[in-house]
C-alpha cells in the first residue's frame, strides 16, 4: 500500500498593506540613514520643481504685464544715411504713420540738446544721464503712460515751462511731494516738475527723461521739432502688417534710413534667455535626483548586509524570494516617497517666497508636482531593484549562519 503524496502547501500571500507595514519597520529602525537618504533625493526634487515653479512664475508675470502694457505697440526710429551722419524723421512722418490702415494711435518724442539738473549749482557735465525729449499730449494714451504724482502736459501746460519726469529721474531728484512745487534747471532756466510717470517696461528710455511740451521745446530750448521716436499702436489682428509697411511710410524718400521694432518682442526675448537658464538649473536638480538615488541604492544594500539574519528566519518561516524582493523594494519605494513629498513641498515653498519677494504670482505647475513624486518612485524602484534581488538570494542557511 502506497503512502498518497500531500500536496505541498503554499505560502502564504503577502497583501500590499503587510508589504507597507514591514517596509515601514525597516525604515523606522534606521531613522537618521533614512532621513540624509530622504534628503538627497528632496534637494533633487526640490531643485528642479523650484525651477519649473519659478519659470512658470515668471512667465506668468511676463504674460500679466503683456497683457497690461499690450504687444501691439512698434516704435519707428531714424537710422544713419549712406554717408554715415544721422538721419532724421521727416516732419510730417506722424501723419503719415496715423494714415495708415489698421494704425489706432500714434505719438512721438523728440530729443533735444539741453540738459536738466537738480539745480543750477550742479556742474554741467552732471547730468546723471538724464534725457530731455519733447513730447506730444497724447503720447501717455499710445504708450501706455501711468502718472503716479502730478499730472500729464495737456494743451495748455504744453506751452509753458512745465516737465514731467520719468520713475528714475524721479528718484535721482529726490522727487517724493508733487505738493512742493519743485522746480529743475533745464535748459538755463526753470522748469516746474508737474508730473511723475510710473516704470514702464516696453519705453525703458523714458524712465530717465525729462518730458516737456513739443511747443515750449521750440521755442525756449531750439528744438528742431524732428521726432527721434515714433510710437504706434496697431490693431492686434494687423501688428505684422502694419509693421511691414511702418518704416516706408514714415520716411518714403529714404526707408532704409528707419528702423522698426517691437518692443514686446524685447521682453521675450529676455524670457527666452531665462528659459535656457531655467534648462540649465534643471540639468543641476537632475544631477542632484541622481546623487540622491544613488544614496538611496547605498542605504538599502547596507541594511540587506545588516539585516541578513532578518531575511534567514523569515526564509526559514516560509517567506518566498516574492516576499523577500517585494519587502525591501517596498522600503526602497517608501524611502524614496517621502524624499520626493518632502522635496516638493520645499520646491513649492521657495517658490512661493522668491514670486512673493518679486512680487510674482505663485504658479507652480500640477505636472510638476507630479512628476517630481513619480520621478523619486523610479528613482527609487531603480535604487532598490538590486538589492531586493540580492536579499531574495540569500540561501536561509547561510543568511542564519550570519547571527
Amino acid at each position: 500500500m502506497t503512502t498518497p503524496t500531500l500536496p505541498r502547501p503554499k505560502p502564504a500571500r503577502l497583501s500590499p498593506a503587510d508589504a507597507l507595514r514591514t517596509g515601514g519597520s525597516g525604515l523606522r529602525t534606521r531613522p537618521m540613514r533614512v532621513f540624509l537618504s530622504a534628503l538627497g533625493i528632496a534637494i533633487g526634487i526640490a531643485a528642479m520643481v523650484g525651477v519649473v515653479g519659478i519659470s512658470t512664475s515668471s512667465q506668468e508675470e511676463l504674460n500679466r504685464k503683456l497683457a497690461a502694457l499690450g504687444t501691439n505697440l512698434l516704435t519707428v526710429t531714424p537710422g544713419q544715411t549712406f554717408g554715415g551722419s544721422e538721419a532724421h524723421l521727416p516732419d510730417a512722418a506722424v501723419e503719415m504713420v496715423r494714415g495708415i490702415d489698421g494704425v489706432e494711435s500714434v505719438s512721438a518724442i523728440g530729443k533735444t540738446d539741453s540738459k536738466v539738473y537738480r539745480n543750477d549749482h550742479v556742474p554741467a557735465a552732471q547730468t546723471g544721464g538724464v534725457a530731455v525729449y519733447a513730447a506730444r499730449t497724447d503720447l501717455p494714451k499710445t504708450v501706455g503712460i501711468d502718472i503716479v504724482q502730478g499730472r500729464w502736459l495737456d494743451t495748455a501746460l504744453q506751452n509753458y515751462p512745465a516737465v514731467v519726469l520719468g520713475s528714475k529721474a524721479a528718484q535721482q531728484f529726490g522727487v517724493d511731494d508733487m505738493n512742493s512745487g519743485l522746480l529743475v534747471w533745464l535748459g538755463d532756466q526753470w522748469f516746474t516738475v508737474v508730473g511723475v510717470m510710473a516704470a514702464n517696461e516696453l519705453a525703458p528710455e523714458l524712465d530717465s527723461a525729462a518730458l516737456i511740451g513739443w511747443p515750449v521745446a521750440k521755442s525756449e530750448l531750439g528744438f528742431d521739432g524732428y521726432a527721434t521716436t515714433i510710437y504706434t499702436r496697431a490693431e492686434e489682428a494687423q501688428v505684422k502688417d502694419v509693421q511691414q509697411v511702418l518704416g516706408a511710410t514714415a520716411n518714403p524718400e529714404n526707408p532704409n534710413e528707419v528702423e522698426v521694432s517691437r518692443p514686446s518682442d524685447a521682453l521675450e526675448a529676455k524670457q527666452a534667455t531665462d528659459e535656457a537658464l531655467s534648462g540649465l538649473l534643471l540639468g543641476l536638480g537632475a544631477v542632484a535626483l541622481l546623487v540622491g538615488g544613488v544614496g538611496v541604492a547605498n542605504t538599502m544594500v547596507i541594511s540587506v548586509l545588516e539585516r541578513r539574519a532578518e531575511i534567514g528566519l523569515r526564509r526559514a518561516l516560509g517567506a518566498t524570494r516574492g516576499q523577500i524582493r517585494g519587502q525591501f523594494l517596498c522600503e526602497s519605494l517608501l524611502l524614496s516617497a517621502l524624499g520626493g513629498i518632502g522635496g516638493v513641498a520645499l520646491g513649492i515653498a521657495v517658490t512661493t517666497g522668491y514670486a512673493s519677494y518679486q512680487g510674482w504670482p505663485t504658479v507652480v505647475p500640477v505636472w510638476a508636482m507630479m512628476g517630481g513624486v513619480g520621478a523619486t518612485l523610479v528613482i527609487g524602484g531603480l535604487a532598490g531593484f538590486y538589492p531586493a534581488i540580492r536579499a531574495a538570494r540569500l540561501p536561509p542557511t547561510e543568511a542564519l549562519a550570519a547571527t
